[in-house]
């Protein structure tokens, strides 16, 4: 039996902030099996135009991310919440392996359960090509420290 993962719904802009701040930090580790574990064994996926089904299957998604996805860093913000829901605007930083940097904006939908897993992520992503210059993203890989700025203070 899997331990909870706090904080539970439903949500107030407190415990939904954190739960966002969790994500993003389990996110910038770049390990998709520590990842797959913020979500129900049969999670429901769509990341743009691919739909997802289970935790071995959000294991494989990410693993092709991230190989693709080079020196990836990510900001989410706390979008809305309601009860069991929260909605996330995000934005992170990755080059090919060519060299070509982007920036990809997106907006995610999550739905949790009781025990604090999200059954449900639904994300549109958008890519725009950046210039290295361009870049707002500069804290070594791995969490975001607490004094980077986040998405708004960036003008994002």
């Amino acid at each position: 039996m899997e331990q909870p993962r706090p904080p539970f719904p439903p949500f107030d802009a407190e415990s939904a902030a954190k739960k966002v701040r969790l994500a993003e930090d389990a996110w910038n580790t770049r390990d998709p099996e520590k990842v797959s574990l913020a979500y129900t064994p049969n999670t429901v996926w769509r990341n743009r135009s691919e739909f997802l089904c289970g935790r071995e299957a959000v294991v494989q998604f990410l693993v092709r991310k991230w190989n693709r996805e080079l020196e990836y860093r990510l900001i989410k913000e706390l979008w809305a919440f309601h009860e069991n829901r929260i909605a996330v605007r995000f934005a992170y930083e990755w080059h090919d392996d060519s060299g070509n940097w982007f920036r990809s904006y997106g907006n995610e939908n999550w739905e949790f359960n009781e025990s604090g897993f999200m059954h449900r992520r639904m994300a549109s992503i958008n890519d725009l090509p950046i210039k290295e210059s361009e870049r707002k993203y500069h804290w070594p890989l791995g969490r975001r420290p607490d004094e980077h700025p986040g998405l708004s203070e960036l003008g994002l």
